[in-house]
């Protein structure tokens, strides 16, 4: 049997062929007929696809020039007339309101959480899509949010004296989100409904309600002694589930025996950042799994206590509410799907010999497979209200913007939906998109559900865009620079301008810290503070932590006096962060070098030893960091940019990069699938791809990572045969 199929004019592998047959079922789309319409979609849009990278490569090159003949300090005046004059920065529209109808709660009403997951990975999708609910109690006690103070520490056996302060902290939430019109949830022994209101008995006998009596919204089991009791506020829900305790609920006065937090309200399944998929065979484990989570059949086995499990999505809670009418909450967060930028082209499927671009082939096979939402064929249902959603990255300006909808267009027609039923969210993460967010939009103003800012790819384009315009300041420096500051503030003015609220996310970055949870909740109440309504967290359990602060701020009320302040200056957007004469001392020098150099070689080891998309990797100090291919474009950047200014040389770079890959190799020592890189450094596919990020940092368009990434870690599974 041929390992492809010719069809349509194009060249197909044949176990992506054979996917999307298996997916067409119960579709009503034909194969035929689905790959004559992608043999379209390559004809009439790939030309377009090749010009628009062509356009961006073009004004880097201008953009190069104009810095090298005008040295020294930026005239602001200057280059933003320079920018207009090339088309990089194009008028702003007149005032418009987006009109973006059937979208879910879970994007146009409900502030909350949200989780990034690779979706080749079949066991950190489901948990992420069931971390729709997660237990504040297993939360706090496993964090540091909980001091491990004398008395209070993790130890091998439950600790009861840190459980009661894990009981005494969710209390104290409990007091602040839904209050009792008299006293606090730490005195309370019993919750019982009475007449349809929610009855709160104290230590002394008496009894009282909720403060807001609106905030009760149901319960399980016999209402004079409920198995469960659901609360609602800020559009989010708190479930107390009382009965028998164990553990930390073990002699609860109200028999409380855990308390869940609706978390991760929606979910983002990607198949780019923090996914290594480089051919068919990784790309169809990504279709797979999204098919999987659509039909809701997919599962994953988990070992657990010694016990291996079959992990798979969590059904419908069920309630009875104060009328005695039931309704059912969805279990699971609402799922999006990432597709790759642009630039990206794939061998899974040819034409002509060529290869194609790897977003229209996204955009065919997981819409296809997002159908059988669409027609009630899976187990549960996804999107409530008809809708698919997509989130494009890479975007580099409103063109791009306007070039997806028409590959939206024509994806509803070849597999039967309705017009618009395909969204959009516009990843604001390349310095083209951000200056002409509203245009942008503007461009997607029918379907727009989600923008969002990105630090570090935004960081790395930063960089780069800026080149030849002079070294940059140190990495850490840059999250509190003048131009970071204003884009964060920038993406939520235009958002809030466009009439976003009611119809799609404003969305911020994420915490990458994934052990720190007493400074994330120190740090990320401020997202919701800046009228995000949503910001992107590194596990289901951080999920539910951070889902206090859209308890403890009102996002929509944010929104609506944000709305009415000044936006953000472009000005301040558009200055560059350049060292200028400032002076690098050699310790400052080795200290940057040292840990960008440590992160990338983390990073691209596991990208391209094991094929890992997405991992904690320890840093200097062994403290464990969330990586995918965004913290590895800034730092490749950052260090190429300082090479090309002469801060640093080749020789010293190379040294510093065998020096800690040595500290690498001794950190992934416990990993029995892992593969040192030193001594034998020329040997090392890793190590030599994670020295190529940086010495071709420059050439490469974008500064894109994906290039040597994917060029590494095919020529490494060719040498193992696979």
């Amino acid at each position: 049997m041929s390992d492809r199929v010719d069809i349509s004019g194009l060249s197909v592998d044949r176990a992506l062929y054979d996917l999307v047959e298996e997916i067409s079922a119960g579709t009503g789309v034909e194969i035929p007929s689905f790959w004559q319409s992608l043999a379209q979609i390559v004809d009439q849009l790939g030309p377009q696809n090749s010009d628009l990278l062509q356009q961006r490569d073009q004004l880097q090159t201008q953009i190069d020039d104009w810095h090298k003949a005008n040295p020294g300090p930026v005239q602001r005046d200057q280059y933003q007339a320079f920018l207009q004059e090339i088309g990089y920065l194009v008028p702003e529209p007149d005032p418009f309101k987006v009109t973006t109808d059937n979208v879910d709660d879970e994007i146009a009403v409900i502030a909350g959480p949200q989780l990034v997951v690779p979706v080749d990975n079949a066991r950190y999708a489901l948990n992420a899509a069931n971390a729709r609910w997660y237990s504040l109690y297993d939360a706090l006690y496993g964090t540091d949010i909980i001091l491990e103070v004398e008395g209070c520490k993790k130890t091998a056996k439950y600790n009861p004296v840190r459980g009661q302060q894990v009981i005494r902290y969710a209390r104290d939430f409990l007091d602040q989100a839904v209050p009792l019109a008299i006293g606090s949830h730490a005195y309370a022994v019993r919750y019982k409904v009475v007449s349809g209101k929610l009855i709160v008995v104290m230590g002394d006998g008496k009894e009282t309600e909720l403060g807001w009596r609106e905030c009760f919204v149901g319960y399980r089991g016999d209402p004079e002694q409920p198995s469960a009791v659901l609360l609602r506020h800020n559009d989010l829900h708190i479930e107390l589930l009382i009965g028998e305790g164990y553990f930390i609920g073990q002699g609860d006065l109200a028999n409380i025996y855990d308390i869940n937090l609706e978390s991760a309200i929606t979910t983002i399944m990607d198949c780019e950042d923090s996914v290594s998929a480089v051919d068919a065979e990784d790309k169809v484990r990504v279709y797979s799994n999204w098919f999987g989570l659509m039909k809701g059949d997919l599962t994953a086995k988990v070992e657990r206590a010694r016990e291996v499990i079959d992990r798979s999505l969590n059904p419908d809670p069920e309630y009875v509410g104060p009328d005695g009418s039931t309704f059912t909450l969805p279990g699971r967060s609402l799922m999006l799907v990432r597709h790759v930028g642009p630039h990206m082209y794939t061998d899974a499927v040819t034409c002509n010999g060529e290869e194609i671009p790897e977003t229209f082939v996204d955009a065919m096979v997981t819409t296809l497979a997002a159908k059988h939402d669409l027609l009630g064929n899976g187990q549960f249902k996804n999107s409530r209200k008809g809708s698919v959603y997509v989130v494009k990255p890479k975007f580099h300006g409103p063109e791009e913007v306007e070039a997806s909808i028409k590959l939206f267009e024509m994806v509803e027609q070849a597999l039967g939906l309705d017009p618009r039923t395909l969204k959009i969210g516009i990843m604001d993460e390349e310095r083209r998109t951000t200056v002409n967010l509203k245009e942008c939009i503007r461009a997607a103003s029918e379907r727009v559900i989600f923008i969002n800012t990105g630090f570090l790819d935004r960081t790395g384009d930063e960089i780069h865009t800026s080149m030849e315009a002079g070294a940059m300041i140190p990495k850490n420096e840059i999250k509190t620079s003048t131009w970071l500051l204003a884009y964060e503030d920038w993406n939520v003015d235009v958002g809030l301008d466009a009439g976003l609220p009611g119809h799609a996310q404003i969305g911020k970055g994420m915490w990458a810290a994934p052990e720190n949870m007493r400074a994330m909740m120190q740090q990320k109440i401020a997202h919701p503070r800046a009228g995000a309504n949503t910001a992107w967290v590194p596990s289901p359990l951080a999920a539910c932590l951070h889902a206090m602060h859209y308890h403890h701020v009102n996002v929509a009320a944010r929104q609506l006096h944000l709305a009415q302040c000044a936006r953000a200056s472009l000005d301040d957007i558009l200055t560059i962060p350049l060292l200028g004469e400032r002076k690098v001392k050699q310790s400052e020098l080795m200290m940057e070098l040292e840990n960008n150099a440590q992160g990338i070689l983390g990073y691209v080891v596991r990208w391209i030893d094991q094929g890992v998309g997405c991992s904690k990797v320890p840093d200097i100090g062994d403290t464990d960091l969330m990586e995918d291919r965004a913290t590895l474009r800034i730092s490749s950047q950052h260090i190429a940019n300082w090479l090309h200014h002469g801060i640093t040389d080749a020789d010293q770079v190379r040294s510093v990069f065998e020096k800690m890959a040595e500290i690498v190799d001794r950190q992934n020592s416990s990993d029995p699938l892992y593969r040192n890189m030193a001594p034998d450094f020329n040997k090392s596919i890793a190590f030599q791809a994670a020295l190529e990020l940086v010495f071709k940092g420059r050439e490469v368009s974008n500064g894109y990572t994906e290039p040597v990434l994917h060029a590494r870690r095919r020529e490494l599974k060719a040498a193992l045969g696979n």
